[in-house]
């Protein structure tokens, strides 16, 4: 079986979808309803491990803070394959939120989501621009510095 288009892009990028991440609660990785594909909150999740924890602009650089919303993206493509079969479906990313763990006084979520919008850009090309949010919180999960979900249209 041939890769698609998508997971092609990902391999020039030098990425590779990895497995569905095991939920931490009562909730599913993703869920397709019509035509759209919605993900949970996707944490950083290296081979299962967080690569990093604690808040944006204390114990995390804005900069790391930014390549873990890449991850929390590439985790999310792999729960939305999960239920549609094929990466190449998407014809279009909708809406991106992303949940930043923030010292009292970082006000650069923003940046820090760029992150995630940025490898959907460089992955679906125009299809990959988004609305989004981005919302700096207390504390995340297992103290993730960062969360990031996502909505997803699939062709028919």
């Amino acid at each position: 079986m041939t890769a698609s288009r998508v997971e092609a892009r990902l391999a020039e990028l030098g990425l590779t979808l990895p497995e569905v991440a095991a939920p931490l609660a009562s909730y599913v990785p993703a869920v397709r309803t019509g035509r759209y594909v919605h993900t949970a909150g996707q944490l950083p999740l290296v081979d299962g491990a967080l690569p990093a924890t604690g808040k944006v602009g204390s114990e995390v650089s804005p900069e790391q803070a930014k390549e873990l919303a890449a991850r929390c993206a590439l985790n999310g493509l792999a729960a939305i394959k999960s239920v549609c079969g094929d990466l190449d479906r998407v014809v279009r990313v909708v809406k991106v939120t992303g949940y930043i763990a923030s010292a009292p006084h970082f006000t650069g979520q923003p940046g820090v989501l760029n992150g995630a919008s940025e490898l959907l850009g460089e992955v679906f090309g125009e299809a990959g621009v988004h609305a989004r949010s981005a919302v700096g919180v207390a504390v995340l999960p297992i103290d993730a510095p960062v969360e990031v979900d996502f909505q997803v249209e699939l062709a028919d």
